[in-house]
Protein backbone atom coordinates (compact mmCIF):
# COMPACT_ATOMS: atom_id res chain seq x y z
CA UNK A 1 0.00 0.00 0.00
CA UNK A 2 2.97 2.29 -0.44
CA UNK A 3 1.28 4.10 -3.33
CA UNK A 4 -1.52 5.28 -1.03
CA UNK A 5 -1.60 8.95 -0.06
CA UNK A 6 -0.97 9.88 3.56
CA UNK A 7 -3.85 8.96 5.85
CA UNK A 8 -5.34 11.85 7.82
CA UNK A 9 -5.73 11.13 11.53
CA UNK A 10 -8.66 12.81 13.27
CA UNK A 11 -8.06 12.48 17.01
CA UNK A 12 -11.13 12.22 19.26
CA UNK A 13 -9.43 11.95 22.67
CA UNK A 14 -10.86 15.34 23.68
CA UNK A 15 -14.36 14.71 22.31
CA UNK A 16 -15.33 11.02 22.37
CA UNK A 17 -13.00 10.71 25.34
CA UNK A 18 -15.28 13.10 27.20
CA UNK A 19 -17.88 10.32 27.45
CA UNK A 20 -15.49 8.11 29.41
CA UNK A 21 -15.08 10.70 32.17
CA UNK A 22 -18.60 12.18 32.14
CA UNK A 23 -17.28 15.23 30.25
CA UNK A 24 -15.05 16.32 33.13
CA UNK A 25 -11.74 17.18 31.46
CA UNK A 26 -10.26 20.28 33.09
CA UNK A 27 -8.67 23.14 31.15
CA UNK A 28 -5.28 21.97 32.36
CA UNK A 29 -5.91 18.44 31.08
CA UNK A 30 -7.21 19.75 27.76
CA UNK A 31 -4.11 21.90 27.36
CA UNK A 32 -1.74 19.04 28.19
CA UNK A 33 -3.50 16.54 25.96
CA UNK A 34 -3.66 19.00 23.08
CA UNK A 35 0.08 19.62 23.27
CA UNK A 36 1.02 15.95 23.34
CA UNK A 37 -1.46 15.07 20.60
CA UNK A 38 -0.08 17.83 18.43
CA UNK A 39 3.42 16.55 19.10
CA UNK A 40 2.51 13.01 18.00
CA UNK A 41 1.62 14.37 14.58
CA UNK A 42 -2.17 13.98 14.43
CA UNK A 43 -3.77 16.12 11.74
CA UNK A 44 -7.03 17.14 13.45
CA UNK A 45 -7.87 17.37 17.15
CA UNK A 46 -11.59 17.33 17.90
CA UNK A 47 -12.50 19.20 21.09
CA UNK A 48 -16.05 19.55 22.36
CA UNK A 49 -18.45 18.01 24.83
CA UNK A 50 -18.89 14.31 24.02
CA UNK A 51 -22.24 15.04 22.39
CA UNK A 52 -20.83 17.95 20.44
CA UNK A 53 -21.62 21.64 20.41
CA UNK A 54 -24.44 22.49 22.81
CA UNK A 55 -24.13 19.08 24.47
CA UNK A 56 -23.41 20.36 27.97
CA UNK A 57 -26.89 19.99 29.45
CA UNK A 58 -28.92 18.21 32.09
CA UNK A 59 -29.86 15.49 29.58
CA UNK A 60 -26.35 14.63 28.39
CA UNK A 61 -24.34 15.79 31.38
CA UNK A 62 -22.68 19.11 32.10
CA UNK A 63 -19.05 19.48 31.10
CA UNK A 64 -16.54 20.73 33.67
CA UNK A 65 -15.45 23.58 31.40
CA UNK A 66 -17.47 25.84 29.14
CA UNK A 67 -17.66 25.18 25.42
CA UNK A 68 -15.61 28.29 24.78
CA UNK A 69 -12.88 27.22 27.18
CA UNK A 70 -12.70 23.71 25.71
CA UNK A 71 -12.27 24.98 22.16
CA UNK A 72 -10.05 27.98 22.85
CA UNK A 73 -7.77 25.98 25.13
CA UNK A 74 -7.23 23.46 22.33
CA UNK A 75 -6.68 26.22 19.77
CA UNK A 76 -4.14 27.98 21.99
CA UNK A 77 -2.10 24.82 22.48
CA UNK A 78 -1.73 23.50 18.92
CA UNK A 79 1.18 24.28 16.63
CA UNK A 80 0.41 22.14 13.58
CA UNK A 81 -2.91 20.31 13.94
CA UNK A 82 -6.30 21.77 13.07
CA UNK A 83 -8.95 21.95 15.79
CA UNK A 84 -12.30 20.41 14.97
CA UNK A 85 -15.74 20.23 16.55
CA UNK A 86 -18.73 17.89 16.36
CA UNK A 87 -22.26 19.13 15.78
CA UNK A 88 -25.44 17.07 16.11
CA UNK A 89 -28.41 18.97 14.61
CA UNK A 90 -31.05 19.20 17.31
CA UNK A 91 -28.39 19.57 20.01
CA UNK A 92 -26.03 22.06 18.39
CA UNK A 93 -27.19 25.02 16.31
CA UNK A 94 -25.74 27.17 13.57
CA UNK A 95 -25.12 29.85 16.19
CA UNK A 96 -23.02 27.35 18.15
CA UNK A 97 -21.12 26.64 14.95
CA UNK A 98 -20.47 30.31 14.25
CA UNK A 99 -19.08 30.81 17.75
CA UNK A 100 -16.85 27.75 17.43
CA UNK A 101 -15.48 29.19 14.19
CA UNK A 102 -14.82 32.52 15.91
CA UNK A 103 -12.94 30.67 18.67
CA UNK A 104 -10.63 29.07 16.13
CA UNK A 105 -12.17 25.73 15.11
CA UNK A 106 -11.64 25.07 11.40
CA UNK A 107 -13.12 21.56 11.00
CA UNK A 108 -16.69 20.47 11.75
CA UNK A 109 -18.29 17.05 11.60
CA UNK A 110 -22.07 17.32 11.21
CA UNK A 111 -23.44 14.13 12.73
CA UNK A 112 -26.82 12.49 12.18
CA UNK A 113 -28.31 9.06 12.71
CA UNK A 114 -27.48 6.92 9.68
CA UNK A 115 -30.98 7.27 8.18
CA UNK A 116 -31.52 10.96 8.92
CA UNK A 117 -29.02 12.86 6.77
CA UNK A 118 -31.81 15.25 5.73
CA UNK A 119 -31.50 17.14 9.02
CA UNK A 120 -27.89 18.08 8.26
CA UNK A 121 -28.52 20.23 5.19
CA UNK A 122 -28.63 23.66 6.83
CA UNK A 123 -25.68 22.93 9.09
CA UNK A 124 -23.44 21.54 6.34
CA UNK A 125 -24.22 24.51 4.09
CA UNK A 126 -23.59 26.96 6.92
CA UNK A 127 -20.24 25.33 7.67
CA UNK A 128 -19.28 25.65 4.02
CA UNK A 129 -20.21 29.33 4.09
CA UNK A 130 -17.94 29.73 7.12
CA UNK A 131 -15.04 28.24 5.15
CA UNK A 132 -14.73 25.18 7.37
CA UNK A 133 -13.51 21.72 6.43
CA UNK A 134 -16.99 20.16 6.47
CA UNK A 135 -17.58 16.49 7.18
CA UNK A 136 -20.77 14.41 7.10
CA UNK A 137 -20.85 11.91 9.98
CA UNK A 138 -23.34 9.02 9.65
CA UNK A 139 -23.68 7.58 13.16
CA UNK A 140 -24.78 4.03 14.01
CA UNK A 141 -23.90 2.96 10.47
CA UNK A 142 -24.58 -0.70 11.31
CA UNK A 143 -28.29 0.15 11.48
CA UNK A 144 -28.50 0.79 7.72
CA UNK A 145 -27.74 -1.61 4.88
CA UNK A 146 -24.81 -0.42 2.73
CA UNK A 147 -27.06 0.70 -0.15
CA UNK A 148 -29.30 2.71 2.17
CA UNK A 149 -26.28 4.25 3.88
CA UNK A 150 -24.94 5.31 0.48
CA UNK A 151 -28.18 7.15 -0.31
CA UNK A 152 -27.83 9.09 2.95
CA UNK A 153 -24.19 9.84 2.15
CA UNK A 154 -25.21 11.19 -1.26
CA UNK A 155 -27.49 13.66 0.49
CA UNK A 156 -24.60 14.95 2.59
CA UNK A 157 -22.45 15.16 -0.53
CA UNK A 158 -25.13 17.23 -2.28
CA UNK A 159 -25.26 19.61 0.69
CA UNK A 160 -21.54 20.31 0.34
CA UNK A 161 -19.72 17.92 2.68
CA UNK A 162 -16.19 17.29 1.40
CA UNK A 163 -15.68 14.15 3.53
CA UNK A 164 -18.26 11.58 4.62
CA UNK A 165 -17.78 9.06 7.41
CA UNK A 166 -18.99 5.56 8.10
CA UNK A 167 -19.42 5.77 11.87
CA UNK A 168 -19.46 2.58 13.94
CA UNK A 169 -20.91 4.25 17.03
CA UNK A 170 -21.78 0.93 18.68
CA UNK A 171 -18.62 -0.94 17.73
CA UNK A 172 -20.97 -3.45 16.08
CA UNK A 173 -19.54 -3.72 12.55
CA UNK A 174 -17.50 -6.70 11.44
CA UNK A 175 -14.67 -6.32 8.92
CA UNK A 176 -16.94 -7.47 6.09
CA UNK A 177 -19.61 -4.96 7.18
CA UNK A 178 -17.00 -2.21 7.09
CA UNK A 179 -15.62 -3.23 3.70
CA UNK A 180 -19.05 -3.30 2.10
CA UNK A 181 -19.90 0.21 3.28
CA UNK A 182 -16.55 1.85 2.56
CA UNK A 183 -16.15 0.23 -0.88
CA UNK A 184 -19.64 1.35 -1.89
CA UNK A 185 -18.82 4.90 -0.80
CA UNK A 186 -15.54 4.80 -2.71
CA UNK A 187 -17.24 3.66 -5.91
CA UNK A 188 -20.10 6.15 -5.79
CA UNK A 189 -18.99 9.34 -4.02
CA UNK A 190 -16.60 12.06 -5.10
CA UNK A 191 -15.88 13.06 -1.50
CA UNK A 192 -13.10 11.90 0.79
CA UNK A 193 -14.19 8.95 2.94
CA UNK A 194 -13.61 8.47 6.65
CA UNK A 195 -14.11 5.76 9.26
CA UNK A 196 -14.82 6.09 12.98
CA UNK A 197 -14.56 2.87 14.99
CA UNK A 198 -15.24 1.67 18.51
CA UNK A 199 -13.63 -1.36 20.06
CA UNK A 200 -16.61 -3.06 21.71
CA UNK A 201 -16.08 -6.26 19.69
CA UNK A 202 -12.28 -5.87 19.73
CA UNK A 203 -12.37 -4.86 16.05
CA UNK A 204 -11.38 -1.18 16.19
CA UNK A 205 -7.98 -1.67 14.56
CA UNK A 206 -9.15 -4.44 12.21
CA UNK A 207 -12.08 -2.38 10.95
CA UNK A 208 -9.89 0.70 10.52
CA UNK A 209 -7.42 -1.29 8.41
CA UNK A 210 -10.31 -2.74 6.38
CA UNK A 211 -11.58 0.80 5.79
CA UNK A 212 -8.14 1.97 4.67
CA UNK A 213 -7.77 -0.97 2.31
CA UNK A 214 -11.11 -0.08 0.72
CA UNK A 215 -10.13 3.54 0.16
CA UNK A 216 -10.84 5.55 3.30
CA UNK A 217 -8.51 8.51 3.65
CA UNK A 218 -9.43 9.67 7.16
CA UNK A 219 -9.41 7.60 10.32
CA UNK A 220 -10.54 8.45 13.85
CA UNK A 221 -8.41 7.35 16.79
CA UNK A 222 -7.70 8.33 20.37
CA UNK A 223 -4.84 7.86 22.83
CA UNK A 224 -5.16 4.47 24.55
CA UNK A 225 -8.57 4.22 22.88
CA UNK A 226 -10.02 6.88 25.22
CA UNK A 227 -13.70 7.04 24.34
CA UNK A 228 -17.20 5.75 24.93
CA UNK A 229 -17.88 2.07 25.53
CA UNK A 230 -14.72 -0.01 25.12
CA UNK A 231 -13.19 3.07 23.58
CA UNK A 232 -12.22 4.16 20.10
CA UNK A 233 -9.55 2.70 17.88
CA UNK A 234 -6.33 3.28 19.85
CA UNK A 235 -3.90 5.55 18.02
CA UNK A 236 -0.77 3.74 19.10
CA UNK A 237 -2.19 0.31 18.19
CA UNK A 238 -3.37 1.35 14.73
CA UNK A 239 -0.12 3.18 13.95
CA UNK A 240 1.93 0.11 14.86
CA UNK A 241 -0.11 -1.99 12.41
CA UNK A 242 0.04 0.69 9.71
CA UNK A 243 3.82 0.87 10.06
CA UNK A 244 4.09 -2.88 9.51
CA UNK A 245 1.89 -2.54 6.43
CA UNK A 246 3.75 0.51 5.04
CA UNK A 247 0.61 2.68 5.09
CA UNK A 248 1.74 6.33 5.09
CA UNK A 249 0.75 8.70 7.89
CA UNK A 250 2.22 11.47 10.02
CA UNK A 251 2.18 9.90 13.49
CA UNK A 252 5.29 9.25 15.60
CA UNK A 253 4.65 5.79 17.06
CA UNK A 254 6.87 6.16 20.14
CA UNK A 255 5.40 9.55 21.02
CA UNK A 256 1.88 8.13 20.69
CA UNK A 257 2.84 5.14 22.86
CA UNK A 258 4.35 7.37 25.53
CA UNK A 259 1.42 9.79 25.54
CA UNK A 260 -1.05 6.91 25.91
CA UNK A 261 0.91 5.22 28.69
CA UNK A 262 2.17 8.20 30.67
CA UNK A 263 -0.55 10.80 30.26
CA UNK A 264 -3.83 9.34 29.04
CA UNK A 265 -4.12 6.17 31.11
CA UNK A 266 -3.52 7.93 34.46
CA UNK A 267 -6.41 10.30 33.60
CA UNK A 268 -8.90 7.48 33.08
CA UNK A 269 -11.50 7.20 35.83
CA UNK A 270 -12.71 3.83 34.57
CA UNK A 271 -10.41 1.63 32.49
CA UNK A 272 -11.36 1.94 28.82
CA UNK A 273 -11.42 -1.74 27.96
CA UNK A 274 -13.55 -4.59 26.74
CA UNK A 275 -15.56 -5.87 29.68
CA UNK A 276 -18.93 -7.58 29.87
CA UNK A 277 -20.83 -4.31 29.59
CA UNK A 278 -18.90 -2.77 26.69
CA UNK A 279 -18.95 -6.13 24.91
CA UNK A 280 -22.74 -6.11 25.27
CA UNK A 281 -22.81 -2.74 23.50
CA UNK A 282 -21.11 -4.18 20.43
CA UNK A 283 -23.03 -7.45 20.54
CA UNK A 284 -26.45 -5.77 20.72
CA UNK A 285 -25.53 -2.71 18.65
CA UNK A 286 -26.21 -0.02 21.25
CA UNK A 287 -24.71 3.47 21.08
CA UNK A 288 -21.40 3.41 22.96
CA UNK A 289 -22.08 6.48 25.08
CA UNK A 290 -24.95 4.62 26.79
CA UNK A 291 -22.46 2.56 28.83
CA UNK A 292 -22.09 4.78 31.90
CA UNK A 293 -25.80 5.64 31.92
CA UNK A 294 -26.76 1.94 31.92
CA UNK A 295 -24.16 1.14 34.55
CA UNK A 296 -25.48 3.81 36.90
CA UNK A 297 -29.14 2.89 36.29
CA UNK A 298 -28.41 -0.79 36.88
CA UNK A 299 -26.84 0.00 40.22
CA UNK A 300 -29.62 2.37 41.24
CA UNK A 301 -32.49 0.02 40.40
CA UNK A 302 -30.79 -3.28 41.19
CA UNK A 303 -30.94 -4.77 37.70
CA UNK A 304 -28.30 -6.13 35.35
CA UNK A 305 -27.15 -3.29 33.06
CA UNK A 306 -26.72 -5.86 30.28
CA UNK A 307 -30.48 -6.42 30.41
CA UNK A 308 -30.99 -2.67 30.12
CA UNK A 309 -28.78 -2.47 27.03
CA UNK A 310 -30.43 -5.51 25.43
CA UNK A 311 -33.87 -4.01 25.93
CA UNK A 312 -32.69 -0.64 24.63
CA UNK A 313 -31.40 -2.40 21.51
CA UNK A 314 -34.74 -4.12 20.98
CA UNK A 315 -36.44 -0.72 21.23
CA UNK A 316 -34.16 0.68 18.51
CA UNK A 317 -32.72 3.51 20.61
CA UNK A 318 -30.30 5.88 18.89
CA UNK A 319 -27.87 8.55 20.07
CA UNK A 320 -29.64 11.24 22.05
CA UNK A 321 -32.15 8.86 23.68
CA UNK A 322 -30.21 8.22 26.86
CA UNK A 323 -33.31 9.23 28.82
CA UNK A 324 -34.91 5.91 27.81
CA UNK A 325 -32.48 4.08 30.06
CA UNK A 326 -34.12 5.12 33.34
CA UNK A 327 -37.55 4.02 32.15
CA UNK A 328 -36.19 0.67 31.01
CA UNK A 329 -34.37 0.15 34.32
CA UNK A 330 -37.55 0.94 36.26
CA UNK A 331 -39.59 -1.52 34.18
CA UNK A 332 -36.99 -4.25 34.66
CA UNK A 333 -36.94 -3.61 38.41
CA UNK A 334 -40.75 -3.95 38.56
CA UNK A 335 -40.60 -7.20 36.59
CA UNK A 336 -37.89 -8.50 38.90
CA UNK A 337 -39.97 -7.63 41.96
CA UNK A 338 -43.11 -9.26 40.50
CA UNK A 339 -41.15 -12.41 39.64
CA UNK A 340 -39.82 -12.68 43.18
CA UNK A 341 -43.34 -12.27 44.63
CA UNK A 342 -44.70 -14.92 42.27
CA UNK A 343 -41.97 -17.37 43.25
Amino acid sequence: MTDQKKVIFNDVTLRDGMHAISHQYSKEQIAELTRVLDDTGVDIIEATHGDGLGGSSIQYGFSKETEKDIITTAVENVKNAKVGVLLLPGIGTIDHLKRAREWGASVVRVATHCTEADVSEQHIKAAGDLGMDTVGFLMMSHRAEPEQLLEEAKKMESYGASTIYVVDSAGALTMDDTRRRISLFKENLSTEIGFHGHNNLSLGVANSIAALEEGAGRIDTSLAGMGAGAGNTATEELVAVMNKMDIPHSIDLYKAMDAAENIMKPMMRRPVQIDRLSLTLGYTGVYSSFLLFAERAGEEYGVDPRDILTKIAEMGAVGGQEDWIIGVAQDLAKEKKQDSVTV
